[in-house]
């Protein structure tokens, strides 16, 4: 029996908004993180963060548009030709450019296993959502 899942990007269920979308749990994919960022032309919102405390290391994509992303301080150009390796305890934001840009951010901790988060399981509540 074969083993696969085939989702459309713009079908699958978002977060923050729906800025984030839940691609690990659409997939159903528990060995990895994996995220797909649709982020508007020029937004200055995205939190500046790292991993150290999880020990997480990500890797970016850019599937479509350009922007930049801030590695502890210092701006990398991000487009569909360039992937980014960054290590848990490196500060990072996400610049999109003027056309905006999708990312798909993959995520995991080197030499452990894959430990879900909550807020991407399929169904969690949006942490941006407003409450009644």
């Amino acid at each position: 029996m074969s083993d696969f899942t085939v989702r459309r990007i713009d079908a699958m269920e978002g977060y923050y908004l729906g800025a984030m979308k839940r691609a690990r749990a659409e997939l159903g994919v528990t060995s990895f993180g994996i995220q797909v960022l649709d982020l508007p032309p020029n937004l200055e919102a995205y939190p500046e963060h790292d991993h150290a405390e999880s020990g997480q290391e990500e890797v970016f994509v850019t599937l479509r548009g350009s922007g930049e992303i801030e590695l502890d301080g210092e701006r990398v150009p991000l487009d569909p030709e360039t992937m980014i390796r960054v290590g848990p305890g490196v500060r990072r934001k996400l610049w999109p450019g003027a056309e905006g840009m999708r990312v798909l951010a993959l995520g995991g901790v080197p030499g452990a296993a894959y430990e879900l988060v909550p807020v991407t399981e399929l169904g969690a509540p949006d942490p941006m959502a407003r409450r009644p």
